[in-house]
């Protein structure tokens, strides 16, 4: 049997969608540099690691967002899905911040999107740089 079944690329298709949905609304707040617009996106819970030591919950994602520089912008791919329940998809991204006065910094980052009854959030926030 060659190539995925119809059902594992629906599969796909839909966690895809499931995380865009969050991601889209991720990657405008940070575009917008809108702190508290990006921590909407995370369940209150939420644990983030970004490049700096690690918070639990919406103000310390809005604190970091905050800290960044003004222009910054996050251009993003999905590599990787999985369904680990039926709402929850844990994605793992390429994504790359641009700055307006620095080279841009790649990194890899893996997000857990939980359907919520307020929409799909980010439950959970990990990146890493490589190299």
């Amino acid at each position: 049997m060659d190539g995925p079944s119809g059902d594992a690329m629906r599969s796909n298709a839909d966690d895809e969608a499931m995380l865009r949905d969050v991601l889209e609304r991720w990657k405008s707040a940070v575009d917008a540099h809108e702190p508290e617009r990006v921590a909407v996106v995370f369940t209150e819970d939420a644990v983030f690691q970004g490049l700096h030591p690690y918070s639990v919950g919406r103000q310390g994602i809005a604190d970091y967002y905050a800290s960044q520089p003004l222009g910054m912008k996050a251009e993003y791919q999905i590599l990787q899905t999985r369904r680990l329940a039926p709402d929850l998809v844990l994605g793992y991204l390429g994504v790359e911040f641009s700055f307006t006065d620095r080279p841009p910094l790649p990194v890899f980052l893996g997000v857990l999107a939980i359907r919520t009854p307020e929409g799909t959030k980010i439950a959970h926030y990990q990146v890493s740089k490589l190299g």
